[in-house]
């Protein structure tokens, strides 16, 4: 299974894929981005958000 990941180090908060999709990504305590529902929509969806960061922090985790 896959799932997304954030890699909060280098997440610079711009909040694109929250707003692309926030069934899966929110701000964490920390301000950065984070996957706090993996399921929470298509894998397409997920994968918009993963294009579109623009400094390319998610990716997919594969368990």
């Amino acid at each position: 299974m896959k799932k997304p990941w954030v890699d909060q180090e280098n997440c610079i908060s711009c909040g694109l894929c929250i707003s692309t999709c926030p069934a899966v990504f929110r701000f964490g305590n920390g301000g950065k981005s984070e996957c706090y529902d993996p399921g929470g929509a298509p894998e397409h969806e997920i994968q918009s958000a993963i294009d579109g960061c623009p400094v390319q922090c998610i990716s997919w985790e594969i368990n």
